[in-house]
């Protein structure tokens, strides 16, 4: 019905372009514009913009499994990197497929790629799998197509990019300490990808950073739930911005994986959450850094980890 638009599309549609372009039994295939918006400081997309896209994907297939009066919970998402997405994508796509779908869980798998073929990661998710608490009414025998909403501006991701990709002058020249300080000062403009979600950088240290990021009724699904998928980019700008601050001019990094945990669902009323990410191991080739992510309450509903391979030179 979504694929037909047969039903509203969700305000994620209308802020990413995120859609559903396939789906069957076990599986089902979700895709994103690659735009400009999701442009990391160095031109790429970080890798949570793949994990917003395949956190549907994964979900969306298990969704496909079940029967009337089922909802279904994210509990946790994995992911390994392989090359970085960029504008020149065209598209990003991930492709979900069931594993198992069980009585109170479902396990699946997604290959993430670009409008051209590549391959840019693999993911897994566990779901959580609960009998609805009330018996929902049977539905018409046909649906009507929708009405197209008219608003008097274009959704978000068609809009003029606003934030900054970092010249290479200034990369080889400025720490990433000092870069992200300038970002927590207003003193530069923040990446893209910050502008596209609302993030707001609280406090900066070596290896320790915290941002914000409204729990705005944008990043809501189609039933009204807040998508794990903005938690999975959140978590992971954290994690590359407190990478960053342990870097010297001359140094680029990549996300080797991401693995988040879903605890306890968010109420999307538009107060701050807040990620705190720390670097907990620098070597000399790879960083692995631990994040947390509260609600305005203090209350915690995800925790994250990741690693980067840095690159000297």
């Amino acid at each position: 019905l979504f694929i037909e638009g047969k039903v509203p599309a969700p305000p994620l549609t209308h802020l990413s372009g995120l859609v559903v372009e396939e789906a069957a039994v076990g599986s089902s295939t979700w895709s994103i514009p690659a735009s400009a918006w999701w442009q990391s400081a160095a031109g790429v997309f970080a890798g949570g913009t793949l994990g917003f896209v395949a956190d549907a994907a994964l979900a969306g297939a298990v969704f496909t499994t079940l029967p009337k009066a089922t909802a279904l919970v994210s509990s946790d998402f994995s992911t390994n990197f392989l090359k970085p997405a960029s504008p020149s994508s065209g598209r990003v796509i991930a492709k979900g497929t069931v594993i198992h779908s069980g009585r109170r869980q479902g396990l699946s798998e997604a290959r993430i790629e670009d409008a051209h073929g590549t391959l840019l990661a693999f993911a897994t998710s566990r779901c959580v799998l609960q009998p609805l608490p009330f018996d929902p009414p049977e539905p018409p025998h046909e649906f009507a197509p929708m009405e197209t909403s008219r608003f008097d501006t274009p959704g978000p991701y068609l809009r003029p990019v606003e934030g900054e990709v970092v010249p290479q002058a200034v990369w080889d020249e400025t720490s990433g300490l000092d870069l992200v300080q300038l970002w927590e000062k207003e003193e530069r403009s923040p990446a893209p990808s910050c502008s596209m979600l609302g993030l707001r950088f609280v406090e900066v240290a070596e290896g320790v950073v915290t941002l914000a990021m409204p729990a705005s009724l944008w990043f809501c699904t189609g039933f009204g739930t807040f998508y794990g998928g903005v938690l999975t980019a959140l978590a992971d700008q954290a994690i590359n911005t407190a990478v960053l601050t342990t870097l010297p001019p001359g140094t680029s990094f990549g996300t080797l994986d991401l693995k988040v945990n879903f605890l306890r669902p968010v109420t999307p009323d538009g107060r701050e959450l807040v990620a705190r990410a720390t670097v907990e191991q620098r070597g000399r080739t790879i960083a692995v850094t631990t994040c947390r992510v509260d609600d305005a309450e203090g209350k915690r509903i995800a925790m994250a980890t990741g690693s980067a391979m840095i690159s000297p030179d």
